[in-house]
C-alpha cells in the first residue's frame, strides 16, 4: 500500500487495520480471454503492502491472471452498515512452495487445519500458486454514520 494512492474517509492506519482484521473474502475482478470481466471471491491475507491469496495452478483464475495481471478488487460486507475498500492493482503468481500462506488462510477462514476441507486443500498444496496483489489505487468508503449505525 506504500505506493498506492488512497482516497476516501479512512486514513492509511484505518485502511490497514480493516485489511488486517477483515475476514470478508476479497472479490477479485480480472478479464478473461474472451475480454469479459470475471469476479472471483477469495480468501486473502494482508501482508503489507500487498494482499495475498492462493489459487490452484490449473484454475481459470490462474490462466486469466497469466494473460492479464491488471485487477480490481473489493473487500466489503453484504449487510448494512456498508463500508469497505475498493482498489486496483497488479497481480503476480508464484508457486506456493514452502510458504505458510495456505495454512494461515485456513486458520483465518476455517479456524482449523483438521477439517476434511482443510485437509483436502493441504493435500494439493504442491499445485497451489500465491496471488500477490500490489495495489496502485485504494478507495475507502464508510456509510455507517450516514446510516445511523456508527
Amino acid at each position: 500500500m506504500n505506493a498506492a494512492t488512497l482516497n476516501g474517509p479512512w486514513t492509511k492506519p484505518e485502511v490497514e487495520a480493516f485489511l488486517e482484521q477483515s475476514t470478508i473474502p476479497i472479490r477479485l475482478a480480472t478479464v478473461a480471454q474472451d475480454q469479459f470481466p470475471r469476479v472471483i471471491s477469495l480468501w486473502f491475507l494482508y501482508q503489507a503492502p500487498s494482499l495475498c491469496c492462493v489459487t490452484h495452478q490449473s484454475s481459470h483464475l490462474a490462466r486469466m491472471l497469466e494473460g492479464n495481471s491488471r485487477v480490481g478488487f473489493e473487500i466489503s460486507g453484504d449487510s448494512p452498515p456498508y463500508h469497505g475498500i475498493r482498489g486496483q492493482g497488479e497481480a503476480t503468481l508464484t508457486p506456493l512452495g514452502d510458504s505458510s500462506l495456505l495454512r494461515e488462510l485456513l486458520l483465518r477462514y476455517v479456524g482449523s487445519l483438521e477439517s476434511p476441507f482443510a485437509q483436502w486443500l493441504l493435500s494439493r498444496a504442491e499445485g497451489e500458486m500465491i496471488i500477490t496483489i500490489s495495489p496502485s489505487r485504494l478507495f475507502s468508503w464508510d456509510y455507517r454514520e450516514r446510516m445511523g449505525t456508527s
